[in-house]
């Protein structure tokens, strides 16, 4: 019990010196099922990442480095006032990924966005990138990584803080299916289906080098071991800051922003070829350089920018909670996207791509301007569905089965509810029909069915 005050005790001088709040990991793999080929390229794609780099990546004398935010914030109140400052001083090119609606939203999407920043800053720099992530921005970039294998070649290291790579049993599927959950909330939870999907085959891949780093006082990715990745042919290294620092107090919010062991060994893996070596930190760390570097805790930016994020953070671990406009509560797991299906998205992929939308847990209509929506019926876990139409809408009428549905405005977004209840075991097609703001006619159609069950 004196252990568990003391923790506790530490945790909230921390909180109060420094202003850090709560993140969240992801969930265990689940009950086994039948998984998609690893090696099968994803589909086309053409939502584009919103970046925020250092400078121009031409010419990049050595790696740039991808940030990738955690659930609950913006890059900015995560990295803005320790890595990007410590990067920026190493002579490090670095870009900031923005997740829509602080990472909350559905990990889907976040990880066909991370797919677009990684091949354009491969692209733009013509040298392999490192992926640098904390809690589920640890884990969101492996999504990229398993469905869309050409990646694989584009990145050489992927380095994660507290990550939720096998999930957290601080949040379950069936306590958010009773008080609702954010979508990213859901997923992570350890019984979720994204985490077996996404843990399926093979956990890393041939040519990359993966250093997972973890603290055995973590309370958010519980068990703190599930951070660990074990399966497939990259270079790994599983490494718990108290195997350097037995003393080492810091634990999930600091592990990944002010721990001055962590950032040694992420400088390791970025300094060397491979993951990070706990060998190779010099024992001064732990006495010399307990925060990082890049944190100056006489600034008020490094209060300010951890404060801000906590309304988003309050909204992650706790079911019933969402603090962030926008973010709707879910009480089941987003569809899984067709790829991420042994059926795969034969006929349910226009040409041109899909543009991934958040969609808080229910379903993107997808497409552009004047597109129709695939020919396949898209497979549904529940047996109510809302359709979020494209976001350049204007107005719009619907009609579901052949009879007018309503067209209902929901957070800047026109929606339609499709009811499959009256039709069990049948398809149901939904056609919308509107304008855009620019006065374009626009047409979608798409059909439905309900999961057979596993």
């Amino acid at each position: 019990m004196w252990r568990t005050r003391r923790r506790a005790s530490t945790i909230i001088a921390v909180l109060a010196t420094l202003g850090l709040a709560l993140t969240t990991g992801t969930g265990l793999a689940g009950a086994a099922a039948p998984i998609p080929p690893p090696d099968r390229p994803g589909p086309p794609l053409t939502a584009r990442a919103e970046l925020r780099c250092s400078g121009s990546l031409a010419g990049a004398s050595r790696a740039p480095v991808l940030l990738n935010p955690a659930t609950g914030v913006t890059p900015e109140q995560n990295y803005s006032w320790n890595w990007e400052r410590s990067l920026s001083a190493a002579g490090i090119p670095w870009c900031a990924y923005t997740a829509p609606r602080s990472t909350l939203g559905d990990v889907q999407v976040s990880g066909e966005l991370l797919v677009d920043a990684i091949r354009r800053m491969h692209a733009e720099s013509g040298r392999r990138i490192a992926i640098l992530g904390h809690s589920q921005g640890g884990m969101s970039m492996r999504w990229a990584l398993r469905f869309f294998p050409d990646t694989r070649a584009m990145v050489d290291d992927v380095i994660g803080f507290a990550p939720s790579n096998h999930g957290t049993t601080l949040v379950s599927v069936a306590g958010c299916r009773q008080a609702g959950c954010t979508p990213a909330s859901i997923q992570q939870a350890s019984d979720s289906r994204f985490i077996a999907v996404l843990n399926s085959g093979a956990e890393t891949f041939h040519g990359i080098s993966y250093t997972s780093i973890y603290s055995a006082t973590d309370e958010v990715v519980l068990p703190p071991p599930s951070a660990a990745l074990r399966t497939g042919d990259g270079r790994i290294a599983n490494i718990a800051t108290q195997d350097v620092c037995p003393t080492d107090l810091f634990e999930h919010l600091t592990v990944g922003t002010v721990s001055g062991t962590a950032y040694a060994l992420a400088m390791d893996a970025l300094d060397h070829d491979g993951p990070a070596d706990p060998q190779r930190i010099p024992p001064t760390t732990c006495v010399l350089a307990p925060l990082h570097p890049g944190v100056d805790v006489t600034n008020l930016q490094t209060l300010l920018q951890p404060l801000s994020a906590l309304p988003g953070l309050l909204s992650v671990p706790v079911p019933g909670i969402s603090l962030v406009p926008g973010v709707p509560l879910v009480k089941t797991e987003p569809a899984l996207r067709c790829y991420a299906t042994v059926a795969g998205c034969a006929g349910q992929h226009r040409p041109g791509g899909e543009t991934p939308t958040d969609d808080g847990g229910g379903t993107d209509a997808g497409g552009g301007p004047g597109t129709d929506g695939g020919a396949g019926p898209r497979c549904v876990a529940a047996r109510r569905t809302t359709v979020r139409l494209p976001r350049s809408w204007r107005r719009a009428t619907a009609t579901v089965a052949g009879r007018r549905a309503a067209v209902r405005r929901r957070g800047g977004r026109l929606t339609v509810t499709v009811d499959l209840r009256p039709r069990p075991g049948r398809s149901v097609r939904l056609v919308a029909r509107g304008t855009t703001r620019a006065g374009k006619a626009v047409r979608h159609t798409r059909t439905f069915r309900v999961c057979a069950r596993t």
